[in-house]
């Protein structure tokens, strides 16, 4: 029966096996001499040596599962990139256990492409949104693909900077890409497969689960040349994707935001812990030693989340600040924004040079 399963099943198969690693993959390949029409072959199978698991799954793979994948690969157009094969990312080839497969709807080319990963809280302020937005974008526009999780907030934020600026951006996927989680997020997705790429380790069928964050941050993480922080709390995920970086050995950079910011103390952490501190996406590029000459950073950086013209938000928040100075406090009464977005908000505008902080916790225009 298996030898006559055909090869989009046997690859199915393959990337189902547990405990197979891309070890035991290549062991399998080499000991049915390249033909993988035989790797699931009694003879092939002893060759190989495998782990236990695995081999227990190969000799009785759920042959249902691996034809319902087979067949919705081919309905759907995604593609099934095993390790190895010619279209597999290049850069997750040097960590320790990358995936046996990714399933990919888009173009599998983007995966090889110069990545930055932009990540950070699914609840943020406006201003942190809004900083992650205009990152992406600028460092869109100077020839980097975005890569981020597909989640509310930030990472919403980020594929959105590097669609708006014609760029291109990856959504590496907690669940199997037959589904879209969150599903509001479903025209964002398609969007992303036109300009760029959904991928996931997982297979179709499979739902939420929480222990699939870890494998889908790793994987983030190593696609990218480096991460980038964009408020976090000191209990975040995206913390923990920031940590597998660095043992990756990827550049992890945040961005700083006000001490009133709870959502700033883990890209605080982060810099203390010895991550590169940026405020202006030309210290990223900078960073991976790329030209600032791209188009949409010519002529000089860009501060932090504001463009050369103010966001209307900000707009609004000078205007509350035109008769004299105020608090925090009273400039979230005016505007009716929170204090922690306030803060946020502030930040940006002292660092592009248009407030200034002064005594009594106050806040006034520069002209």
């Amino acid at each position: 029966m298996l030898a006559r399963m055909d090869l989009d099943r046997i690859r199915a198969a393959l990337s189902r096996t547990p405990r197979l690693g891309a070890r035991g993959l290549h062991a399998l390949l080499e000991a049915c001499e390249g033909d993988m029409s035989r790797a699931l072959v009694p003879e092939s199978l002893d060759r190989a040596c495998l782990s236990p698991a695995a081999r227990a799954y190969l000799d009785a793979p759920d042959e249902a599962a691996c034809r319902a994948d087979a067949d919705w690969l081919r309905a759907s157009g995604a593609r099934l990139v095993l390790h190895g094969e010619p279209d597999y990312p290049a850069q997750l080839l040097a960590l320790a256990s990358p995936p046996v497969g990714l399933f990919i709807l888009g173009d599998p080319l983007v995966l090889q492409s110069s990545q930055v990963a932009i990540i950070g809280s699914r609840n943020p302020t406006s201003g942190g949104r809004d900083t992650a937005r205009n990152f992406a974008a600028d460092l869109a526009r100077a020839g980097l693909t975005i890569t981020s999780g597909l989640a509310v907030g930030i990472d919403a934020a980020s594929h959105e900077g590097a669609l708006l600026a014609g760029g291109m951006t990856i959504a590496v996927c907690g669940t199997g890409l037959d589904q879209v989680y969150p599903r509001a997020h479903a025209g964002l997705a398609r969007r992303i497969r036109e300009h760029g790429a959904l991928v996931s380790q997982f297979p179709p069928r499979t739902c939420l689960r929480r222990g699939n964050f870890p494998c889908r941050n790793r994987l983030i993480s190593g696609l990218a040349r480096g991460v980038l922080v964009v408020e976090a709390s000191l209990r975040s995920g995206s913390l923990a994707t920031a940590q597998l970086a660095a043992r990756q050995g990827r550049r992890v950079l945040a961005v700083p935001g006000s001490v009133r910011n709870p959502l700033a103390r883990g890209c605080h952490w982060l810099i203390r812990a010895g991550a590169e501190l940026v405020e202006d996406p030309s210290q990223v590029l900078s960073a991976f030693n790329l030209s600032l000459s791209n188009e949409g950073l010519a002529g000089g950086s860009r501060p932090v989340g504001i463009g050369r013209v103010l966001d209307n938000e900000y707009e609004m928040l000078l205007d509350a600040l035109a008769f004299e100075p105020a608090t925090i406090d009273l400039l979230a009464e005016r505007t009716g924004r929170s204090c922690e977005s306030v803060a946020s908000m502030l930040l940006i505008l002292e660092l592009e040079g248009r407030v200034a902080p002064q005594p009594g916790g106050r806040y006034g225009p520069l002209s």
